[in-house]
């Protein structure tokens, strides 16, 4: 409701038109002001509103139209035939330890390297990549699964950086570049499996340079 100012009968208004018109323009200004907050909170609410509808609906959207995890990750099989767990879990911590430092990767080129050993026992291996230029840090596991006289292993890379969605392939080369520098990947009877629908950007990535 407007601001009325009421005079006692009789009582003269001495200030002149002017000044009146002043105080008025004050008292609207004043007025309006006053509302602005709660403008500034119904347009907060509104467009938080429509970012969370934004989000579920790409969750529920996105994975039927993008046959692609909604998160930087990957995840590979391998079959090593011809070798045991134990042989296969020793050249992985092997070549992590090769590849500690950023000798590898002299002024950023590439990044096989920065790898750290957390943990490993009979049937896993936790360690960590860090990308050598922009220091993003991948955490990855091995799980050994023996299978008679033959070794079978499920690799995982994620990207610590919770709202990374692709990766140019990176956490696919996290895991296949320790399999390769290693020389798993010569073994007789070796196989891996992996896709674009579980490995982010696998079709593309390049892991010369990854």
């Amino acid at each position: 409701m407007a601001n009325v100012k009421y005079r006692k009968l009789g009582e003269e208004d001495t200030k002149d038109p002017q000044t009146r018109d002043d105080e008025e323009e004050r008292e609207r200004t004043l007025s309006g002001n006053s509302q602005k907050p709660y403008s500034w909170c119904n347009m907060a609410l509104k467009v938080t509103t429509v970012l969370v509808a934004l989000v579920i609906i790409g969750a529920v959207i996105i994975p039927y139209v993008v046959p692609a995890p909604l998160h930087a990750q990957c995840t590979i099989n391998w079959e090593f035939p011809s070798l045991n767990c134990s042989g296969v879990s020793n050249k992985l911590v092997g070549q992590i330890k090769k590849w500690t430092t950023d000798d590898n990767c002299p002024g950023g080129a590439g990044e096989k390297c920065l790898y750290t050993l957390k943990s490993v026992t009979a049937t896993e291996l936790q360690a960590t990549h860090e990308t050598p230029v922009k220091h993003y840090v991948d955490d990855l596991t091995f799980n050994f699964m023996p299978n008679g006289k033959m070794c079978d292993v499920k690799g995982f890379s994620t990207s610590e950086t919770w709202y990374a969605v692709l990766d140019s392939g990176t956490n696919y080369c996290n895991l296949h570049n320790l399999i390769t520098g290693s020389g798993l990947n010569e073994t007789t009877g070796f196989v891996e499996k992996t896709s674009d629908d579980v490995c982010t950007q696998y079709s593309s990535a390049d892991c010369e340079k990854y």
